[in-house]
């Protein structure tokens, strides 16, 4: 089984002069779930090598044992470290691709084009494909094969408004990720705030904070049996 992975490649938290990124927790935990499963894992970003990891999910209130685990794995570090372009890789060479969050994804990965269309690949092809808390924002444009938003009348979830307000976002971000989805007529779920909860809706499947990244990577591995 091959696995893509796509992180951000975005570091400026809007016009705060903060950085952003990528949620390290929502990389780690999928990450070596996927490992352990015994899945060869390719990581891609917009920009390649580095991507930006977002400071505040280094803190020693965001560790897990995944966050450590990775802290001691050089081979993991060296393969984050060099992140392959997003341009050059394509769904026919994987079984499923998964999409780690933080805020990054919001500002490039809602609005890329490479990123859209290697979505709409994946969906075409019938093969599965996870996005947790922000990254579920990569879904913004992309269509489904009728032109139609992919998530419309489709399950889905994402960071809430809640959440948003909990950490003094909302007026920070391009956009609010539950407003988005309900204005493209999704069915958007949620259970409570920061709590595990993983939405599935066909090979679509999506959580909604950093809780339900490793869920998001195991419903993936479940459609694989």
């Amino acid at each position: 089984m091959k696995v893509l992975m796509v992180l951000t490649s975005h570091d400026q938290l809007g016009n705060t002069g903060k950085k952003t990124g990528f949620w390290l927790e929502e990389f780690a935990a999928p990450y070596y779930a996927f490992k352990d499963a015994g899945a060869g894992i390719v990581l891609a970003s917009p920009l390649g090598g580095q991507p930006p990891l977002d400071p505040k999910s280094d803190l020693p209130e965001f560790q897990t044992e995944m966050t450590h685990r990775f802290k001691a794995d050089p081979q993991a570090q060296q393969a984050l470290a060099s992140t392959v372009l997003l341009a050059e890789v394509k769904q026919e060479d994987f079984d499923t691709v998964f999409y780690p969050g933080g805020h990054g994804p919001l500002w490039d990965l809602a609005e890329s084009a490479q990123s859209i269309a290697l979505i709409e690949s994946f969906e075409r092809a019938g093969k599965p494909i996870g996005f947790v808390c922000h990254a579920p924002a990569a879904l913004r444009h992309v269509k489904a094969a009728n032109g139609e938003s992919l998530i419309k009348g489709r399950k889905v979830t994402g960071f809430t408004n809640s959440e948003e307000a909990a950490v003094e976002l909302t007026d920070v971000v391009p956009f609010l990720i539950e407003d988005e989805f309900n204005s493209q007529q999704a069915i958007y779920q949620k259970g409570p705030d920061w709590a595990p909860f993983v939405v599935r809706d066909g090979t679509l499947i999506t959580g909604q904070n950093p809780a339900s990244s490793e869920g998001v990577a195991q419903a993936l591995l479940e459609m694989f049996g």
